[in-house]
């Protein structure tokens, strides 16, 4: 089994790693001080589970790898409509793409059945950007539920959690599925292959739509945001739109507010990634994660006045702190 790894970074550089380990054709794509060192000294893996070194082929250029079975989008989203001269050399025509996404897929609504199939939200895959470059029928989806950062060139510290869920968005238990699942198995990772991978989006979306802007817009940790107590109502509020949106669509995430609060209290003083970016001058992940979800609530006619208030909030944050675009390399 052949895997290009684009954008080899905490999470990236981590399951190519794994999967490395299993034996699997790995190719990690990266740049800079991380490529240099990876090309150098390996991918040094930092864990509670045991430290260990992998050293898959690192690259910058994709043309030196060539097709592979799988492409695991190690990529921000904000990153994919501009990643199709980096994905082309590597697709062949039975290529899957494994999209380690936060928040609403650009494939959501391909082959999803029912009165919104085929719909495409704009937020995600404005006027059609994304699926240009990575067409739908390659998806598979992927819900990442492991911690990792990269604690310098080279290094991940992975701090919690080995699990990677991944689904077709037909909900067919498929051949590509199973044989990545396996790999990523051998290698020490959970990867389970789930028909209704969309539950599992709507469960870290919880999180995801509600900590992440507020943490942007506060600087607070997701402890500090638990505690608060006008702040958790708000939370709170933001979750039951939410879930009130994925059941229109009829989607049932089988978790509680309580208990989705909860969990992310037990993390404890955790700065989220949408706040790690803002602090680092990166391009904030919030179109996936917020804008698609008030989109959707238009299409589906749900009510969510506290996720627009907040969106409102964080997107101006967004354009106000917005880098200068450069390539997704």
């Amino acid at each position: 089994m052949k895997v290009a790894v684009l954008g080899a970074g905490a999470i990236g550089a981590y399951v190519g790693a794994a999967l490395h380990r299993a034996g699997a054709d790995v190719h990690l794509i990266a740049r800079g001080p991380h490529l240099a060192a990876m090309r150098q000294h390996g991918v040094r893996v930092l864990s509670p589970r045991g430290d260990f070194t992998a050293r898959p082929h690192c690259t910058d250029d994709p043309a030196e790898i060539g097709p592979v079975d799988h492409v695991f989008l190690g990529l921000k989203a904000t990153s994919y409509a501009a990643c199709g001269p980096l994905v082309a050399p590597l697709l062949q025509e039975h290529t899957s793409v494994i999209a380690a996404q936060n928040g609403i897929p650009w494939w959501y609504f391909h082959r999803h059945g029912g009165p919104h199939d085929g719909h495409r939200v704009e937020s995600v895959d404005p006027g059609g950007s994304v699926s240009a470059v990575l067409a739908p029928q390659r998806a598979v989806g992927c819900v990442v539920y492991a911690a990792t950062e990269l604690e310098g060139p080279g290094v991940v510290r992975h701090l919690e959690g080995t699990r990677f869920s991944i689904g077709e968005p037909d909900r067919s238990v498929s051949k590509r599925c199973l044989e990545f699942s396996e790999a990523m198995q051998a290698g020490g990772l959970k990867c389970p292959v789930e028909p209704e991978l969309r539950e599992d989006i709507w469960i870290k979306l919880l999180g995801n739509i509600s900590f992440n802007p507020i943490s942007a817009l506060t600087r607070a940790t997701m402890r500090q945001m638990c505690l608060h107590g006008t702040t958790r109502e708000v939370i709170e509020q933001m979750m039951q739109e939410t879930l009130a949106v994925a059941h229109t669509l009829g989607c049932r995430p089988g978790i509680s507010v309580e208990k989705r609060i909860a969990g992310a209290e037990r993390v404890g003083d955790h700065r989220t990634s949408t706040l790690q970016d803002l602090e680092k001058g990166k391009p904030l992940e919030l179109d996936v994660l917020l804008a698609a979800v008030v989109e959707l609530a238009g299409v589906s006619g749900v009510p969510v006045p506290t996720l627009r208030t907040v969106h409102a909030l964080s997107d101006l944050l967004a354009h106000q702190t917005a880098p200068p675009t450069r390539s997704a390399a």
